[in-house]
């Protein structure tokens, strides 16, 4: 596991229950980040996403300039909606496939920019577990 796993696993458990009720966003895209094994972890993700014909987005969310806006339904074409990993992330949610994908398309852009401050994927870590979390927590409290 590496230091981008542990970051984002503790940042899940620092988070759990901010929610109130409603899915476990933080655990969630932390899973969907960190999930190395099944989907290339970052990259990976955000190479699929390229792949569904997000490239100028995903590349404006590395990239140290302004985030271009992605929409549910882009996202959900580009994660392979209802048979794909969205459809995947709705059923652990409990909700829609169109609310997941709306969530991701609110919350992916800045957690990406996040995560690539100088414009290029981590080489193993993410910057701090605390800026991280705060992330996250900021986030989904909106």
């Amino acid at each position: 596991m590496g230091l981008l796993d542990n970051m984002l696993g503790a940042a899940t458990q620092a988070l759990g229950g901010a929610q109130g009720g409603g899915p476990d966003w933080a655990g969630l895209i932390s899973g969907l980040l960190a999930n190395g094994s099944a989907h290339g972890g970052l990259a990976g993700l955000l190479q699929q996403l390229e792949a569904g014909g997000l490239g100028p987005q995903v590349q404006s969310w590395v990239s140290t300039g302004a985030n271009l806006p992605v929409s549910g339904e882009q996202i959900a074409a580009a994660l392979g909606g209802a048979a794909g990993l969205l459809g995947q992330l709705a059923q652990q949610a409990g909700v829609s496939h169109a609310e997941a994908g709306q969530q991701l398309s609110q919350l992916l852009p800045q957690i990406v920019d996040h995560l690539t401050p100088n414009g290029q994927l981590p080489a193993g870590g993410a910057g701090g577990l605390a800026e991280l979390t705060g992330l996250l927590g900021g986030l989904l409290s909106r």
